[in-house]
């Protein structure tokens, strides 16, 4: 079970202890201190995603309507069949609970795992996208005020609570579990999945950093055949993390270039006028 907020907040405010400790002991701990710094502000963006998660549950009033609505879209949109895809994986046990073992655990690993590999292999890229993960997370957050209930808690439609039926929910009864059961759209997920490929893609330089791409794309199948999202709250999640992306580098893209001066001044020569 992952940390509630408060004792994230704890430890974020530790780590920002001990990064500024360590930091004062001169500069071989400089490495030591950097590391902590960031996993601080890592800490901090999950206890205010727990937190904020704590608030958007209690919003429940049209959370399932919303959901139909997802449904009804997605078929007008001939989309694949959430519901299709899980009545095929049902007929196995092992592999719905490992589905089930997926969609609870993998997430927030994976992302410390991204974070820890950008931070100490490129580092230069690392601000830019901590910026992305801070805005891109906040954004879900904003979208999460509107309650969507997920597939397996809309009534007729006849999907299965995989993690119920095999007691493994990270959810429990309103208001009480570890995650927010009503924040379907978007996934976070998926947003988080979606992240660690981009970054991937155009922070590293192996041939083999396309193979992260199937990260997405097992998260996709995971959360949707185990009931807790639709297609379309993958959808969005990219979208979300577009926004977020030209978000953080408008700066960057409003600042004006700057000037160059001629070549033949940068040279430090003057041109000749022809002779006459």
């Amino acid at each position: 079970m992952w940390l509630s907020w408060d004792m994230a907040s704890l430890l974020a405010a530790g780590l920002a202890a001990f990064g500024w400790v360590t930091r004062r002991r001169g500069q071989r701990w400089r490495l030591v201190s950097d590391v902590a710094v960031e996993a601080s502000l890592v800490a901090v963006l999950y206890s205010i995603w727990q937190l904020i998660g704590t608030f958007t549950d209690r919003r429940v009033t049209g959370a399932e309507q919303h959901g139909l609505w997802v449904w009804n879209l997605e078929r007008a949109m001939h989309l694949p069949s959430e519901l299709s895809a899980q009545r095929q994986l049902l007929p196995h046990p092992l592999l719905v609970q490992a589905a089930n073992g997926f969609y609870a655990i993998v997430h927030v690993p994976a992302l410390g795992v991204f974070l820890v590999w950008l931070f100490l292999r490129h580092r230069d890229r690392y601000p830019a996208w901590r910026n992305v993960l801070a805005v891109l997370t906040f954004g879900c957050f904003v979208a999460h005020l509107v309650p969507v209930a997920p597939p397996r808690l809309i009534h007729g439609l006849g999907f299965v609570d995989t993690g119920a039926l095999y007691h493994q929910s990270v959810y429990g009864p309103m208001g009480t579990g570890i995650s927010d059961q009503l924040s379907a759209m978007p996934s976070v997920h998926l947003a988080w999945a979606c992240l660690i490929a981009l970054a991937t893609i155009q922070a590293g330089t192996s041939r083999w950093r396309w193979a992260v791409v199937l990260h997405p794309l097992a998260t996709l199948y995971v959360v949707t055949v185990t009931g807790n999202h639709f297609i379309l709250d993958g959808v969005a999640a990219a979208v979300v993390l577009g926004l977020s992306v030209v978000l953080v580098r408008l700066p960057s893209l409003l600042r004006p270039a700057p000037a160059q001066a001629s070549p033949s001044l940068a040279a430090g020569t003057v041109a000749s006028r022809p002779a006459r």
